[in-house]
């Protein structure tokens, strides 16, 4: 699975209300997402996806899971990174390399991501409007890849106002940077049967973020 064959040169410019908002529709042919899927859920069989809990008590409608050094996880608590998966106590499975190269490829920054968030929202399931603000580095992009069905993805300004709403479909990469990064972004909702993929249908989106000190 060669990031270089499967990836555009180029992000796409995308008319959204957030300036720093990159997309590159498409990016990924079918058989590289076929491929990363299989070794996405791969390692899903070393750190189950689970509905982790808002710090209100809610169960989130996405189940999660992360790969690499540091995974985001949510409870009573509160929102953090941490080493670990939060039912299983076991270490976290390794970044794919496909994810870390194509980290390479598309954003600019110096270090590699050390921490992939995993979602998978099966039919139903949606994530509310929120900003990342968890991470050490606030200036790191966040990197995202959608497999599977299509979503309506919403993205506004950090300070509030108006909204703009664009769909991803499966093998799209997108990247949030600059003014964007912390931007308020969310899914709508899932368009089941858009995409025959993932076993049992739905949506996996892996997100690589700068955690920590990165790799």
């Amino acid at each position: 699975m060669s990031v270089r064959s499967a990836i555009t040169p180029a992000p796409v410019e995308v008319a959204t209300a957030v300036e720093g908002f990159r997309l590159w529709p498409g990016a990924l042919d079918a058989a590289a997402q076929a491929a990363l899927a299989a070794t996405v859920f791969a390692r899903l069989r070393q750190a189950p996806p689970y509905r982790p809990l808002t710090p209100g008590g809610r169960p989130f409608s996405v189940e999660m899971s992360n790969f690499g050094p540091l995974g985001w996880v949510s409870d009573r608590a509160g929102y953090r990174y941490q080493a670990t998966h939060p039912e299983t106590g076991r270490p976290w499975p390794a970044i794919p390399s496909f994810l870390l190269d194509l980290w390479r490829r598309t954003v600019d920054w110096p270090g590699l991501p050390d921490a992939c968030l995993v979602n998978l929202y099966r039919e139903g399931a949606r994530m509310g409007l929120h900003q990342d603000r968890d991470e050490a580095d606030l200036g790191a992009p966040v990197l995202s890849v959608s497999l599977g069905d299509a979503a309506r993805f919403r993205i506004g300004p950090a300070e509030g106002g108006t909204t703009t709403t664009v769909r991803l479909d499966s093998g799209d990469v997108c990247a949030l940077t600059g003014p964007a990064r912390l931007a308020r972004h969310g899914i709508d909702r899932i368009l089941a049967g858009s995409s025959r993929l993932l076993p049992g249908g739905g949506r996996l989106n892996l997100t690589l973020r700068v955690a920590g000190r990165g790799l």
